[in-house]
């Protein structure tokens, strides 16, 4: 069955009662006990709802995986898959990640006696030579936030595989729709369901998925444990978002690589980030393992004084944070979703202070480009 289809289905099987097409949000704290002993298979909405498992199966599904999660936001899912690890315990990082990512790490984490190391994952030699003994786990965006880079995820699952780590995949600029990690070696993959899932910036979420059994029952000890889980009204939310995820990105992509075109073109860009541009350096790896190129553009106006002025006069093309919603963002990644980046690093990386991150809406093409060229020229 296409991913497609199976999207459009989630939450259909569960009210065999009424035969309500739509799940219905289970809002309620706790469940009635039949009796002494017995349970329906809910007993408190901590431990499980079944809104909530609608869209843990549904995910599970659409990633390949034996189990899903879902958490309050992405940062409370990634919060969870490292509660995985102990103190003492190292983990190697994509360097070109979401800031709040890499906030969660360096000044919450390593309190606890976790070290990261941050290599560009696209080197497999680097990433082969930042491992230590005591490292358990490799953690990658699969398409990096927010210069698009793209590494070669059945090489670094074979290195993990020898090494005995654990591979995990955050996919949300892809979703499942794009890519599927863990048919492609990945031990678990992480999602910021705000983004393309939910795709309407109306709800927070975030999702986990394994393929392995045993960290399944891990996880969900965790999750169950630690408490972060996604409330019954935005797990609706968050169905109702990706039952139109493949048609949603179809228009987002299409969007994408018009306005990337463009902008390549234009006498203030000096440089564009899009994978699907054929000389971008990871286009025929990412034609080759993923099903498209997905959305996201990050672009630098040729002079500083230039942000500001775009950031301020685009019209439908809102200046906001977050991404993957049906409306077009843009963002300046310096100031905003990565300053908690050190600065030598954003330096070295190319998070300067001329690139802008652009996450593309299902607007009009022609409508948006007009959009940005009154932006950059008026």
């Amino acid at each position: 069955m296409q991913i497609t289809t199976q999207a459009v289905q989630i939450g259909l099987e569960w009210d065999t009662r009424t035969g309500s097409v739509a799940i219905p949000i289970y809002q309620t704290a706790t469940f009635r006990h039949p009796g002494l002993g017995q349970s329906t298979g809910f007993d408190y909405t901590r431990s499980g709802n079944p809104t909530r498992q609608a869209l843990e199966d549904g995910i599970a599904r659409l990633d390949g995986g034996v189990r899903g999660f879902a958490y309050a936001t992405g940062m409370a899912a990634i919060t969870g898959l490292l509660m995985l690890f102990k103190a003492g315990d190292h983990i190697v990082v994509t360097e070109d990640l979401y800031g709040g990512t890499c906030r969660l790490f360096n000044q919450v984490f390593n309190q606890f006696g976790l070290s990261f190391s941050y290599v560009d994952t696209t080197d497999l030699a680097a990433v082969e030579a930042a491992i230590r003994p005591e490292t358990r786990a490799l953690f990658v965006e699969t398409l990096t936030n927010p210069l698009l880079k793209f590494a070669d995820l059945p090489a670094l699952a074979e290195l993990s595989r020898r090494r005995g780590l654990l591979l995990i995949a955050d996919n949300t600029f892809l979703t499942p729709y794009l890519m599927r990690p863990l048919e492609l070696g990945a031990d678990i993959t992480v999602y910021s369901a705000t983004k393309y899932l939910a795709g309407h910036n109306d709800t927070l979420g975030g999702l986990v998925v394994t393929n392995r059994p045993e960290l399944a029952e891990r996880i969900y000890f965790y999750q169950n444990s630690v408490g972060a889980v996604l409330a019954p009204q935005d797990s609706w939310l968050i169905i109702r978002g990706m039952k139109t995820l493949g048609v949603r990105l179809d228009r987002h992509q299409e969007n994408a690589l018009r306005i990337a075109t463009w902008l390549e073109q234009h006498p203030r860009i000096s440089k564009v980030h899009y994978p699907g541009l054929p000389q971008h350096p990871d286009h025929a790896l990412m034609k080759r393992q993923a099903r498209g190129f997905g959305a996201m553009i990050a672009f630098e106006v040729d002079k500083h004084a230039l942000v500001e002025q775009v950031l301020l006069k685009t019209g439908l093309i809102s200046f906001a944070e977050s991404l993957g919603g049906v409306e077009s963002l843009i963002t300046f990644p310096e100031v905003q979703t990565h300053a908690d980046i050190p600065a030598e690093l954003r330096a070295r990386l190319g998070i300067n202070n001329v690139l802008l991150r652009l996450s593309v809406g299902i607007e009009d093409a022609d409508d948006l480009i007009e959009d940005l060229r009154q932006a950059l020229e008026g």
